[in-house]
């Protein structure tokens, strides 16, 4: 179920919702990270944003080699 956008309260601003798209494009955005990273983290995180920002900023400083 997509978010009513006409219900503005801060309840969730402390999370990042991996089913909207919007919501993982713009933490990407924000962080430097591709989407698909931010779904990553998320499924191994949880989506608490402040731990979110913690893990991708650890991402940031030492990507992962393939």
């Amino acid at each position: 179920m997509a978010d009513d956008k006409s219900k503005r309260d801060f309840r969730d601003r402390d999370r990042v919702s991996a089913a909207e798209d919007y919501e993982v494009e713009h933490f990407a955005q924000q962080n430097g990270l591709t989407p698909q990273q931010v779904r990553n983290l998320i499924a191994k995180h949880g989506n608490s944003r402040a731990v979110l920002a913690e893990e991708a900023r650890k991402l940031r400083e030492h990507p992962v080699k393939n």
